[in-house]
Protein backbone atom coordinates (compact mmCIF):
# COMPACT_ATOMS: atom_id res chain seq x y z
CA UNK A 1 0.00 0.00 0.00
CA UNK A 2 2.81 2.32 -0.27
CA UNK A 3 2.18 5.90 -1.95
CA UNK A 4 -1.77 4.30 -1.70
CA UNK A 5 -3.90 7.53 -0.43
CA UNK A 6 -7.13 5.70 1.49
CA UNK A 7 -10.31 7.33 3.76
CA UNK A 8 -12.05 5.45 6.55
CA UNK A 9 -14.98 6.96 7.69
CA UNK A 10 -15.72 6.75 11.36
CA UNK A 11 -11.88 6.45 11.91
CA UNK A 12 -11.92 7.33 15.28
CA UNK A 13 -12.70 4.17 16.97
CA UNK A 14 -13.88 0.52 17.17
CA UNK A 15 -13.52 -1.32 13.22
CA UNK A 16 -12.99 1.83 11.62
CA UNK A 17 -10.15 2.82 13.54
CA UNK A 18 -8.51 -1.04 13.40
CA UNK A 19 -8.73 -0.69 9.79
CA UNK A 20 -7.18 2.65 9.62
CA UNK A 21 -4.72 0.96 11.62
CA UNK A 22 -4.49 -1.69 9.47
CA UNK A 23 -3.81 0.14 6.22
CA UNK A 24 -1.03 2.20 7.73
CA UNK A 25 0.78 -0.50 9.15
CA UNK A 26 0.70 -1.24 5.31
CA UNK A 27 2.20 1.86 4.11
CA UNK A 28 -0.58 3.72 3.48
CA UNK A 29 -1.46 7.47 4.29
CA UNK A 30 -4.40 7.74 5.78
CA UNK A 31 -7.20 10.15 6.47
CA UNK A 32 -9.62 9.16 9.47
CA UNK A 33 -13.04 11.20 8.59
CA UNK A 34 -14.74 11.74 11.54
CA UNK A 35 -17.63 13.66 13.07
CA UNK A 36 -16.00 14.51 16.03
CA UNK A 37 -12.14 15.81 15.41
CA UNK A 38 -11.38 15.52 19.14
CA UNK A 39 -11.31 12.07 19.10
CA UNK A 40 -10.18 11.70 15.73
CA UNK A 41 -6.89 13.78 16.45
CA UNK A 42 -6.43 10.85 19.88
CA UNK A 43 -6.91 7.87 17.50
CA UNK A 44 -4.32 9.77 14.88
CA UNK A 45 -1.71 10.23 17.58
CA UNK A 46 -2.75 6.65 18.77
CA UNK A 47 -2.11 5.14 15.25
CA UNK A 48 0.92 7.05 14.54
CA UNK A 49 2.62 5.61 17.60
CA UNK A 50 1.72 2.37 17.31
CA UNK A 51 2.60 2.52 13.97
CA UNK A 52 5.18 4.80 13.23
CA UNK A 53 3.09 6.25 10.76
CA UNK A 54 3.56 10.49 11.25
CA UNK A 55 0.97 11.38 7.92
CA UNK A 56 -2.37 10.45 9.54
CA UNK A 57 -4.62 13.01 8.58
CA UNK A 58 -7.98 13.73 10.55
CA UNK A 59 -10.55 15.83 8.74
CA UNK A 60 -14.05 16.56 9.57
CA UNK A 61 -16.68 14.80 8.25
CA UNK A 62 -20.50 14.58 9.58
CA UNK A 63 -22.40 11.84 7.58
CA UNK A 64 -26.09 13.49 8.16
CA UNK A 65 -25.11 15.96 6.90
CA UNK A 66 -24.92 17.25 2.62
CA UNK A 67 -23.00 20.33 4.03
CA UNK A 68 -20.81 18.61 5.86
CA UNK A 69 -19.86 16.18 3.10
CA UNK A 70 -19.42 18.33 0.14
CA UNK A 71 -17.11 20.18 2.31
CA UNK A 72 -15.18 17.18 3.20
CA UNK A 73 -14.74 16.80 -0.39
CA UNK A 74 -13.64 20.10 -1.08
CA UNK A 75 -10.94 19.95 1.83
CA UNK A 76 -10.10 16.33 0.83
CA UNK A 77 -9.38 17.29 -2.92
CA UNK A 78 -7.41 20.47 -2.10
CA UNK A 79 -5.30 18.25 -0.01
CA UNK A 80 -4.68 15.26 -2.05
CA UNK A 81 -4.27 14.59 -5.70
CA UNK A 82 -5.44 10.85 -5.17
CA UNK A 83 -7.71 8.67 -3.48
CA UNK A 84 -6.81 4.37 -4.08
CA UNK A 85 -9.08 3.35 -1.43
CA UNK A 86 -12.71 4.27 -0.04
CA UNK A 87 -13.76 2.65 3.03
CA UNK A 88 -17.21 3.51 4.27
CA UNK A 89 -17.38 2.67 7.47
CA UNK A 90 -19.05 4.69 9.63
CA UNK A 91 -22.42 3.52 10.87
CA UNK A 92 -25.40 4.40 13.67
CA UNK A 93 -27.76 2.35 15.40
CA UNK A 94 -29.94 4.31 16.63
CA UNK A 95 -32.28 3.31 19.84
CA UNK A 96 -35.22 5.40 18.39
CA UNK A 97 -36.35 7.72 15.75
CA UNK A 98 -34.39 10.56 14.75
CA UNK A 99 -33.59 12.77 11.82
CA UNK A 100 -30.64 13.95 10.32
CA UNK A 101 -29.45 17.37 9.61
CA UNK A 102 -31.09 17.45 6.64
CA UNK A 103 -34.40 16.06 7.72
CA UNK A 104 -33.50 12.17 6.97
CA UNK A 105 -34.59 9.48 9.20
CA UNK A 106 -30.90 9.05 11.13
CA UNK A 107 -30.10 5.35 10.64
CA UNK A 108 -31.51 5.08 6.93
CA UNK A 109 -29.94 9.07 6.53
CA UNK A 110 -26.46 8.30 7.95
CA UNK A 111 -25.74 4.37 7.12
CA UNK A 112 -26.95 4.25 3.53
CA UNK A 113 -27.98 8.10 1.88
CA UNK A 114 -24.79 10.03 3.20
CA UNK A 115 -22.74 6.94 2.32
CA UNK A 116 -24.22 7.30 -0.88
CA UNK A 117 -23.56 10.79 -1.26
CA UNK A 118 -19.96 10.74 -0.48
CA UNK A 119 -18.85 7.84 -2.34
CA UNK A 120 -20.23 10.14 -4.82
CA UNK A 121 -18.62 12.86 -4.43
CA UNK A 122 -15.18 11.03 -4.26
CA UNK A 123 -15.78 9.48 -7.43
CA UNK A 124 -13.92 11.39 -10.02
CA UNK A 125 -10.85 11.11 -7.47
CA UNK A 126 -11.36 7.52 -7.37
CA UNK A 127 -11.53 7.72 -11.06
CA UNK A 128 -8.45 9.33 -12.00
CA UNK A 129 -6.53 6.96 -9.54
CA UNK A 130 -7.56 3.47 -10.89
CA UNK A 131 -7.28 1.29 -10.09
CA UNK A 132 -9.14 1.75 -6.73
CA UNK A 133 -11.19 0.38 -4.21
CA UNK A 134 -14.60 1.47 -2.81
CA UNK A 135 -15.83 -0.71 1.06
CA UNK A 136 -18.85 -0.56 2.32
CA UNK A 137 -19.52 -2.14 5.61
CA UNK A 138 -22.75 -3.92 5.60
CA UNK A 139 -23.72 -6.57 8.05
CA UNK A 140 -24.99 -9.50 7.89
CA UNK A 141 -28.44 -8.69 8.99
CA UNK A 142 -29.00 -6.97 5.72
CA UNK A 143 -30.67 -10.82 4.99
CA UNK A 144 -33.41 -9.74 7.56
CA UNK A 145 -33.74 -6.20 5.54
CA UNK A 146 -36.73 -5.45 3.99
CA UNK A 147 -37.21 -1.79 1.75
CA UNK A 148 -40.74 -0.97 2.90
CA UNK A 149 -40.92 1.51 -0.57
CA UNK A 150 -43.91 3.29 0.75
CA UNK A 151 -41.99 4.24 4.07
CA UNK A 152 -38.36 3.63 4.39
CA UNK A 153 -38.52 6.30 6.58
CA UNK A 154 -40.29 5.41 9.52
CA UNK A 155 -42.47 8.31 8.93
CA UNK A 156 -45.92 6.11 9.32
CA UNK A 157 -44.85 3.11 10.80
CA UNK A 158 -43.52 2.22 14.38
CA UNK A 159 -39.65 3.09 14.70
CA UNK A 160 -38.19 -0.56 15.11
CA UNK A 161 -34.15 -0.29 15.88
CA UNK A 162 -33.48 -3.61 13.92
CA UNK A 163 -35.90 -3.61 11.69
CA UNK A 164 -34.54 -0.09 10.77
CA UNK A 165 -30.89 -0.69 10.92
CA UNK A 166 -31.43 -3.61 8.75
CA UNK A 167 -33.30 -2.19 5.84
CA UNK A 168 -29.91 0.38 5.77
CA UNK A 169 -27.40 -2.49 5.53
CA UNK A 170 -29.89 -4.09 2.69
CA UNK A 171 -29.55 -0.73 1.08
CA UNK A 172 -25.67 -0.91 1.64
CA UNK A 173 -25.58 -4.12 -0.46
CA UNK A 174 -28.23 -2.64 -2.72
CA UNK A 175 -25.79 0.17 -3.57
CA UNK A 176 -22.73 -2.18 -3.79
CA UNK A 177 -24.55 -3.90 -6.83
CA UNK A 178 -25.84 -0.59 -8.57
CA UNK A 179 -22.93 0.93 -8.16
CA UNK A 180 -20.55 -1.56 -8.99
CA UNK A 181 -22.39 -1.91 -12.28
CA UNK A 182 -22.32 1.65 -13.45
CA UNK A 183 -18.31 1.44 -12.91
CA UNK A 184 -17.62 -1.22 -15.02
CA UNK A 185 -14.76 -0.63 -17.47
CA UNK A 186 -13.31 2.05 -15.14
CA UNK A 187 -10.68 0.03 -12.79
CA UNK A 188 -12.49 1.14 -9.48
CA UNK A 189 -13.93 -1.95 -7.66
CA UNK A 190 -16.93 -1.53 -5.27
CA UNK A 191 -17.54 -4.68 -2.65
CA UNK A 192 -19.77 -4.65 0.84
CA UNK A 193 -18.61 -6.58 3.76
CA UNK A 194 -20.10 -8.44 7.18
CA UNK A 195 -17.66 -7.46 9.83
CA UNK A 196 -18.61 -9.83 12.33
CA UNK A 197 -20.47 -8.98 15.40
CA UNK A 198 -18.27 -6.63 16.75
CA UNK A 199 -17.91 -4.78 20.31
CA UNK A 200 -18.08 -1.69 18.69
CA UNK A 201 -19.38 1.83 19.67
CA UNK A 202 -22.59 1.54 17.30
CA UNK A 203 -25.09 0.95 19.47
CA UNK A 204 -24.17 4.46 21.87
CA UNK A 205 -27.06 5.53 22.68
CA UNK A 206 -28.08 2.69 24.56
CA UNK A 207 -27.87 1.80 28.09
CA UNK A 208 -24.22 1.32 29.46
CA UNK A 209 -25.32 -1.99 31.19
CA UNK A 210 -27.08 -3.36 27.94
CA UNK A 211 -23.91 -2.80 25.81
CA UNK A 212 -21.44 -3.66 28.24
CA UNK A 213 -23.63 -7.76 28.78
CA UNK A 214 -23.83 -7.52 25.10
CA UNK A 215 -20.15 -6.72 24.71
CA UNK A 216 -19.07 -9.85 26.54
CA UNK A 217 -19.97 -12.10 23.64
CA UNK A 218 -18.72 -10.33 20.20
CA UNK A 219 -15.56 -10.09 18.75
CA UNK A 220 -12.58 -7.57 19.21
CA UNK A 221 -12.31 -4.32 16.61
CA UNK A 222 -9.15 -5.92 15.67
CA UNK A 223 -11.00 -9.10 14.46
CA UNK A 224 -13.68 -7.47 12.67
CA UNK A 225 -11.21 -4.88 10.48
CA UNK A 226 -10.21 -8.07 9.04
CA UNK A 227 -12.62 -8.59 6.37
CA UNK A 228 -12.49 -4.58 5.35
CA UNK A 229 -8.58 -4.86 5.15
CA UNK A 230 -8.41 -8.23 3.15
CA UNK A 231 -11.12 -6.37 0.63
CA UNK A 232 -9.24 -3.01 0.82
CA UNK A 233 -5.89 -4.83 0.11
CA UNK A 234 -5.51 -8.24 -0.95
CA UNK A 235 -3.71 -8.53 -4.72
CA UNK A 236 -5.87 -10.98 -5.77
CA UNK A 237 -9.14 -9.36 -5.36
CA UNK A 238 -7.99 -6.68 -8.06
CA UNK A 239 -10.93 -6.64 -10.50
CA UNK A 240 -13.12 -8.57 -8.20
CA UNK A 241 -16.41 -5.69 -8.03
CA UNK A 242 -20.19 -6.23 -7.18
CA UNK A 243 -19.45 -8.90 -4.20
CA UNK A 244 -20.62 -9.35 -0.64
CA UNK A 245 -17.88 -10.75 2.03
CA UNK A 246 -18.15 -12.68 5.09
CA UNK A 247 -15.01 -13.47 6.95
CA UNK A 248 -12.90 -12.87 4.04
CA UNK A 249 -15.06 -14.46 1.14
CA UNK A 250 -17.33 -13.88 -1.28
CA UNK A 251 -20.92 -15.18 0.02
CA UNK A 252 -23.92 -14.86 -2.08
CA UNK A 253 -26.02 -11.58 -0.91
CA UNK A 254 -29.57 -12.05 0.63
CA UNK A 255 -32.29 -12.11 -2.85
CA UNK A 256 -33.65 -9.16 -2.49
CA UNK A 257 -30.04 -7.33 -3.25
CA UNK A 258 -30.12 -9.08 -6.12
CA UNK A 259 -32.63 -7.62 -7.37
CA UNK A 260 -31.98 -4.83 -10.08
CA UNK A 261 -35.32 -3.60 -9.79
CA UNK A 262 -34.87 -2.73 -6.33
CA UNK A 263 -31.35 -1.55 -6.92
CA UNK A 264 -32.17 0.78 -9.37
CA UNK A 265 -35.32 2.14 -7.66
CA UNK A 266 -33.06 2.44 -4.58
CA UNK A 267 -30.79 4.33 -6.42
CA UNK A 268 -33.45 6.80 -7.73
CA UNK A 269 -34.84 7.94 -4.34
CA UNK A 270 -31.13 8.17 -2.97
CA UNK A 271 -30.68 10.89 -5.81
CA UNK A 272 -34.00 12.63 -5.18
CA UNK A 273 -33.02 12.34 -1.39
CA UNK A 274 -28.84 13.69 -1.95
CA UNK A 275 -29.79 16.12 -4.25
Amino acid sequence: MNGKVCIVTGGNTGIGKETARGLAQAGAKVVLACRDTGRGEAARDDIARSTGRKDVEVIALDLGSKASIRAFGERFRAAHERLDVLVNNAGVWRSARGTTEDGIEATFGVNHVGTWLLTQDLLPLLKKSAPSRVVVLSSKLHYRGRMDWEDLQFERRKYGTTAAYSQSKLANVLFTKALARRLEGTGVTVNAVHPGVVRTDLMRDYPKLLTKLFNLFLLTAEQGAECSLHVATAPELAGVTGEYFEKSRIKPAAAEALDEAAQERLWALTEALAA
